[in-house]
């Protein structure tokens, strides 16, 4: 069986993961945890509504409803047991933070309140944040409330979900954004891994898509629930989702993508919708979180299957693997959290 350590927080879930190869969790009362540190950190006040880890796991950006964003550094020689200090990277007194993107290296960030973007970098010439110090930010007039923001696997170009489309931006050059249409709200946005797709959840049950080399559309339809939770394959050749009573891994192999493709559905249930998704970061399996916390993990080849935490009180809100994919961490909507070390079974089964 798989080993479990259970944290109890005070309040619901919002971000588990391996800042650092540190597990942390964020709850939206404004605090990070750790089972390392003493005590939680707080970095927002009144309660947290966004935050976003870097891919290289270096830096940690907090969004609050105090209209604040903290940055938490984990270099590489950072101590397990030692809390790193919240640093101010912005404020935009009397609004709050909506939407929260950080770079997947070089400690830059993104982030809108209503109709405004920004565009920052936590870091001065590869170094941590000085305290005391806010970066100067680039800031943009939206024509459409922000929903939802994404890095490309550069960091150089950086998509904004709104109504009736995506625009793209690149916040080191003064260019104008490029945009790409279709009718509805769209609520989140993803690039995938290649940087040849960009994928918005819409807000009718359903995933749209640009393919950008030539401005193709992609329909992804179907879904009984809407979509809250995307994560891409280690080699980015499969997009797992939820909104269903299993996860959708559609395929994203040769020229066309999904379109006429019918995706791979794992983990189905009949009593329990998939709310939550997380990629292994190595192999083709996938961590699937259900409406009534269980959580199980799946392999893409033969479907097998191996339930990881059985059903209890509170859907899985967040799901995140650490860089060697041996512990996951989750969290759920009544604060109940931990760390999964899988067997090693699972990954050599045939």
């Amino acid at each position: 069986m798989p080993i479990i350590a259970p944290l109890e927080l005070e309040s619901p879930c919002l971000f588990a993961g391996f800042p650092g190869d540190i597990p942390c969790f964020a709850t939206v009362d404004g605090r990070v945890h750790s089972p390392a540190w003493h005590e939680a950190v707080p970095v927002a006040q009144g309660g947290l509504t966004a935050i976003a880890l870097s891919a290289a796991g270096d830096y940690l950006f907090t969004g609050g409803e105090d209209g604040t964003v903290r940055c938490l550094n984990f270099p590489p020689a950072a101590r397990a047991d030692t809390a790193p200090e919240p640093r101010l990277v912005a404020h935009i007194k009397g609004k709050w933070i909506d939407c929260l993107a950080a770079a997947p290296q070089g400690g830059s960030f993104a982030f809108s309140c209503g109709r405004r973007l920004y565009f920052g970098t936590a870091a001065r010439h590869g170094q941590p944040p000085i305290a005391g110090e806010m970066p100067p930010l680039r800031q943009w007039q939206l024509e459409r409330s922000a929903e939802g923001l994404d890095f490309a696997a550069k960091g150089l170009r950086l998509a904004v979900a709104r109504y009736n489309g995506v625009s793209l931006y690149w916040p080191e050059l003064d260019a104008p954004p490029q945009k790409l249409e279709w009718k509805g709200a769209h609520i989140g946005v993803t690039f995938s891994p290649d940087r040849r797709y960009i994928i918005t959840i819409m807000q009718e049950n359903a995933l749209h898509g640009w393919r950008l080399e030539d401005g193709g559309h992609l329909r992804m339809s179907g879904y009984p629930a809407k979509v809250k939770s995307l994560s891409w394959s280690f080699r980015g050749r499969y997009l797992a989702t939820s909104g269903a009573p299993a996860a959708i891994l559609w395929p994203f192999i040769g020229k066309d993508g999904p379109m006429n493709k019918t995706p791979i559905e794992l983990g189905t249930r009949g009593d329990s919708m998939v709310v939550c998704v997380a990629c292994h970061p190595q192999q083709d399996i996938v961590a699937i979180g259900y409406a009534d916390g269980m959580i199980l993990l799946a392999r893409f080849a033969d479907m097998s299957e191996r339930v990881l935490r059985r059903s209890t009180q509170g859907a899985i809100t967040c799901l995140n693997w650490d860089k060697a994919g041996r512990r996951l961490a989750f969290g759920t909507e009544f604060g109940a959290a931990g760390l999964v070390n899988p067997d090693e079974e699972i990954y050599h089964q045939k």
